[in-house]
């Protein structure tokens, strides 16, 4: 089996054009001589509609590095709590249905889930997989029922209950559940049955794009150097998650008191909130950037002094370690960490910066005049320890290689079978 190329089927509500790291994923398969298929939806996150040049031309996004993009039909997400379950459920029934008979005539060896939320879009995969006689890996990003609870978005404990147990149905039917943290361990083996092999239990962290291992050497056109500014990047999603509310009140309380700009780029259903709160608190100090490429993060990052990640408090999110802090270690430069849990332990073991408290404003504002105010070789000792600590611990290079060669013994083992 060593050296044989790869059916790989790829089953992802969200794909190229959106910026996902299930993109790199792909790539890499691709440029290693596997045959991929991508089985996705119509690219629509985060604004919540469908892009508008996927709808000039979606013909162009047919093809991706030599990997086939075939898409099912699916409710876009909207801004509202109804239309994102809608969302959600649109497209595993879509993907089950139309996407099984799309597929039909192809043939895998292996077939994997980016299962960021939601969880059911492994349904369609453990389907596709069965009819395919091919092992089902999924990638667990985020932990369901709990994340529903956590954000709001279903509060029933009784529909919590019935999502617990699709969650415990396809837990119990995949052949492998690839675990993004150490601390979701636990609590998916309590939706598993007694007897899992804990085999089908692997941790398989995130990493970051190729790109932020030498975001020094990358230019922005988004910002302006200026050495006589203390600059904090925060990018990524703008939602309800990264307790933005409380990262502008930080800046608030340093306004007038050090010279620090906060930068915030991205999108999402904060975005407009964000606005609003900057004019009508004239927040002079915070720069709404909107949302960019991905491409062009590396050389944002390079004119940041400190990258700042943030996340609410409670029992799932402290389990999680949100995808932006592989990025922003690969880029060696400090951390800023409003944030409980796995994620703080990180930055924390890595050397890469400094924690306070989920929520804490006042804590993030001290921290922040803490960078600030320290000597530009303790920072760049920061960085250089992140980024070490990258290598040794997220190196995409020795992830990937370790999931080809877990489609390769399940591929063996079923055929065995």
């Amino acid at each position: 089996m060593p050296g044989k190329k790869l059916r790989i089927l790829v089953v992802t509500q969200y794909f190229w054009p959106e910026n996902m790291r299930i993109n790199d994923l792909v790539r890499d398969f691709t440029e290693k001589g596997h045959s991929v298929v991508v089985l996705t939806g119509l690219p629509n996150y985060p604004e919540g509609k469908v892009f508008e040049s996927f709808q000039a031309t979606p013909e162009m996004y047919d093809d991706y590095h030599a990997a086939k993009v075939v898409r099912v039909p699916m409710l876009v997400r909207g801004k509202r709590s109804v239309s994102l379950i809608m969302n959600y459920f649109s497209f595993f029934i879509s993907a089950s249905v139309i996407g099984s008979f799309k597929l039909r005539r192809e043939k895998f060896d292996a077939v994997f889930v980016y299962a960021v939320s939601p969880i059911m879009a492994a349904i369609p995969a453990l389907i596709i997989g069965r009819l395919k006689k091919a092992p089902v890996f999924v990638w667990v990003l985020d932990l369901w029922p709990e994340t529903l609870r956590a954000v709001g978005v279903v509060k029933s404990n009784f529909l919590l209950a019935v999502v617990g147990r699709v969650v415990s149905w396809i837990y119990n039917r995949a052949d492998y559940l690839l675990l993004q943290s150490h601390g979701f361990f636990d609590n998916v083996k309590q939706y598993c049955t007694k007897d899992i092999d804990t085999q089908r239990l692997v941790y398989f962290p995130s990493w970051a794009e190729d790109d932020f291992s030498d975001s020094e050497t990358k230019n922005s056109q988004l910002l302006a150097h200026d050495q006589s500014v203390f600059t904090v990047v925060f990018a990524g999603n703008l939602g309800e998650a990264q307790d933005l509310p409380t990262v502008l009140d930080a800046a608030e309380q340093l306004r007038g008191k050090v010279s620090i700009r906060w930068v915030i780029v991205g999108d999402g259903r904060m975005s407009e909130w964000l606005s609003e709160q900057v004019s009508s608190r004239n927040l002079d100090n915070v720069m709404l950037l909107g949302r960019h490429p991905l491409e062009e993060m590396p050389g944002l990052f390079a004119r940041a002094d400190a990258l700042l990640v943030s996340l609410k408090t409670n029992d799932v999110f402290e389990k999680t370690i949100p995808g932006k802090v592989q990025a922003y270690l690969a880029s060696g430069k400090p951390l800023l960490g409003m944030i409980n849990g796995e994620a703080a332990r990180v930055i924390a073991e890595s050397g890469a910066g400094l924690t306070c408290a989920s929520g804490d404003a006042s804590g993030l504002a001290n921290i922040t005049m803490e960078l600030a105010n320290a000597d530009a070789s303790n920072l760049t000792a920061m960085g250089k320890s992140g980024r070490a600590y990258y290598l040794n611990n997220y190196s995409k290079s020795r992830l990937l290689a370790k999931l080809e060669d877990l489609f390769r013994t399940a591929t063996l083992r079923k055929a065995t079978r």
